[in-house]
């Protein structure tokens, strides 16, 4: 048998449902994403960004921070509701993204609600900034996490959706969780 174990060759303690090539490739890409998230520790997530926007193109960048700042994302305190990303010359500053101040922090902590320079290469801003400037697309964070030790924001190309729209995803998603049911239930 080409691929399979010694234990799937007998038989021996693999469920049914596990016993498919299918299963392998969904291991496989379970690895894959598994490897992408590596050393990945999400601080925040902007839940409202995909229900209120069309994400189109997504980048990961750096973001300048304090001191303070870098403590008080580590103790998972941080949100980027309301927050959103402009480009001012050849810069790209996240405003409106919300650090609260360092419990522990003395008299020079940081400005919770203060813009923030974000890091990208010429050539990354150029060309969002291209997208951006077109008529209804904004560039809004999805997720500000740490890899690498390093404080990174993932940035979206977006465009807004209308109410029609929101209602359709709504519906789409309950389709779908409805399938699950009921191949839940079939099991």
């Amino acid at each position: 048998m080409p691929g399979g174990t010694v234990a799937r060759e007998r038989g021996i303690g693999i469920p049914r449902y596990m016993d498919s090539p299918a299963s392998d490739n969904m291991a496989c890409m379970a690895d894959k994403k598994k490897k992408e998230d590596e050393g990945i520790q999400v601080i925040c997530r902007n839940r409202r960004a995909t229900h209120e926007y069309h994400i189109f193109d997504t980048l990961e960048c750096g973001i300048v921070l304090t001191g303070t700042e870098v403590k008080s994302l580590r103790e998972a305190a941080g949100s980027l509701e309301d927050a959103y990303a402009r480009i001012q010359g050849r810069e790209v500053w996240l405003i409106g993204s919300d650090i609260p101040e360092y419990s522990m922090g003395n008299r020079l902590n940081h400005k919770p609600k203060r813009p923030r320079k974000l890091l990208l290469h010429r050539r990354e801003i150029a060309k969002f900034a291209e997208k951006a400037s077109q008529r209804g697309f904004t560039l809004v964070p999805l997720r500000m996490y740490f890899k690498a030790g390093r404080a990174k924001v993932e940035l979206a190309v977006a465009r807004g959706k209308q109410f029609h729209d929101k209602r359709q995803d709504q519906k789409k998603a309950d389709a779908q969780k409805e399938i699950k049911r009921a191949m839940a239930r079939r099991r």
